[in-house]
């Protein structure tokens, strides 16, 4: 077939973490470069752990990624059914078939047989595989097998001479000795279930798919895939496996390095493109200068002979940089969508915000943007522009308003600030002079014990904005309440 058709088959039994998230990314961008037909199927054939609400993560993960499908789950398509659950008969139809060539067979071993098997070809220091001790089984052994309760399973009679070669994308021709490296594996559970390495290769088959992009971890299973397709008449697709995602310290990401499922980055407060943005640097690069790029710009520039052999390192501080570049892009209407519903969960908003609580908030958001890295961030930040019961850091309290003149300052600004017009640098920076000539003090030494005052902290935006967005009675009962604490500590 001339157009390209990719999938992206996860199992849900999870979240959708940053390794599935980047092969989606990674399979969807090729099929949008080439015109394709991106397909999401459900590899949910372990009954035990796949659930719908897993499911439903992983949809919203994909669509929080801005990851559209083509075909799978509420979308449409010719190749359906996409979740393997409802297409056990078609693994049951090519498992049959596969048997009537000779190329699989019954197997009633037990594991504790196999185990015992296993056990003796290490003790001799041969390579454990399976020793076909089920495949010429005469009519009467598997009538005494049966007798004995066993249920079998299927296995794949693999190719017993030469090589199977995977021309790889991106690593290459790589090539595996079929004796040593190929075992004649299980293809069907004893419970009827199909295994991966047989129910993705019916799957790939059916639905058409011309290119496989996945994780490196999968290329040990691609000739056993492919002498399927082989056996089959199937024509094999295109392989593809792009490196490791490693943490910091170079083993593989896991949760002991932070976060690591798409919608616990997005509830930390990270932007979708940003997301996307990064995720596709991870193997993948364009060239030794862009980092920065627009989805259209992805999808215009995303090839696999970019994508590196190498693992690629995780750096959740390069992720958080990047998201504070896309959050200072917004505009201040887009930035205080993606904020509401940060401040409505903090209780600083309503769920029905009118026009003057809005106008306040993007008041604060023009103040705030420059300082954001995550959206999350904009709870603590704004948290005393919309409560007055914020506690004081204490290790800033003891550094500085336990200095000298500390009170008699403070009574002085809440004078000024009592006395002026506006609360603006024009009426209010003349008297804040005329206080450091007071006081004999540098503007910091009358600005610091204010923030403190107003914010509980020592860092904000400019002390005049913070004024004018808290206005003058705010102000003012601030000043007091920190007078107060300051006499109660003394």
């Amino acid at each position: 077939m001339n157009t390209v058709r990719v999938r992206f088959a996860p199992s849900p039994t999870g979240y959708l973490h940053v390794g599935g998230a980047r092969t989606a990314l990674f399979n969807w961008l090729y099929a949008r470069h080439h015109d394709g037909v991106f397909v999401l199927r459900i590899e949910d054939t372990d009954l035990a752990r796949s659930t719908d609400e897993a499911t439903q993560v992983i949809l919203d993960a994909l669509q929080f990624l801005g990851m559209d499908w083509d075909e799978g789950p509420g979308v449409e398509g010719d190749y359906g059914p996409y979740y393997q659950s409802k297409r056990l008969d078609l693994y049951g139809k090519y498992a049959d078939k596969l048997m009537e060539m000779g190329r699989a067979y019954k197997c009633y071993c037990t594991p504790e047989e196999l185990e015992k098997k296993r056990e003796e070809q290490i003790k001799q220091g041969q390579a454990t595989h399976y020793d076909r001790h089920c495949l010429h089984l005469t009519a009467e052994q598997e009538a005494q097998y049966q007798a004995e309760g066993r249920t079998p399973v299927i296995r794949f009679k693999s190719l017993d001479e030469g090589v199977t070669e995977v021309d790889d994308m991106i690593r290459g021709k790589v090539r595996f000795d079929n004796v040593a490296q190929v075992d004649d594996f299980v293809i069907m559970k004893s419970d009827g279930m199909p295994t991966y390495n047989f129910a993705v290769v019916v799957d790939d088959a059916l639905m058409r798919i011309t290119h496989v992009i996945r994780g490196e971890d999968h290329l040990s299973n691609t000739p056993k895939q492919i002498q399927i397709y082989q056996a089959l008449g199937f024509p094999v697709p295109r392989f593809a496996h792009i490196p490791m995602i490693l943490g910091p310290d170079k083993s593989l990401l896991s949760k002991r390095h932070g976060a690591t499922s798409v919608m616990q980055f997005k509830e930390e407060g990270y932007l979708s493109h940003a997301m996307v943005n990064y995720l596709a640097l991870l193997g993948w690069s364009y060239d030794d200068s862009q980092t920065l790029f627009s989805i259209p710009e992805l999808i215009e520039k995303f090839s696999l002979e970019r994508v590196s052999k190498n693992p690629a390192v995780f750096d959740i501080q390069k992720l958080e940089w990047m998201n504070g570049v896309y959050i200072r892009e917004l505009s201040l209407e887009d930035l205080y969508s993606e904020i509401l519903p940060y401040w409505q969960q903090a209780g600083f908003l309503p769920q029905d915000v009118n026009s003057e609580l809005k106008d306040y908030g993007l008041r604060i958001l023009k103040e705030l943007q420059p300082r954001l890295k995550l959206l999350a961030d904009a709870v603590d930040l704004a948290r005393y522009f919309f409560t007055d019961d914020y506690e004081y850091n204490q290790e800033v309290v003891e550094k500085i308003l336990t200095k000298p003149q500390t009170k008699e300052i403070l009574k002085y600004i809440s004078e000024a600030v009592a006395n002026a017009s506006v609360l603006d640098e024009e009426n209010l920076k003349p008297l804040f002079k005329q206080g450091l000539e007071q006081f004999g003090v540098k503007m910091g030494d009358l600005i610091q014990p204010l923030r403190v005052a107003l914010t509980g902290t020592n860092v904000s935006p400019g002390i005049y904005d913070v004024l004018a967005l808290l206005g003058r009675e705010r102000v003012l009962e601030r000043i007091k309440r920190t007078l107060e604490m300051l006499e109660e500590r003394s």
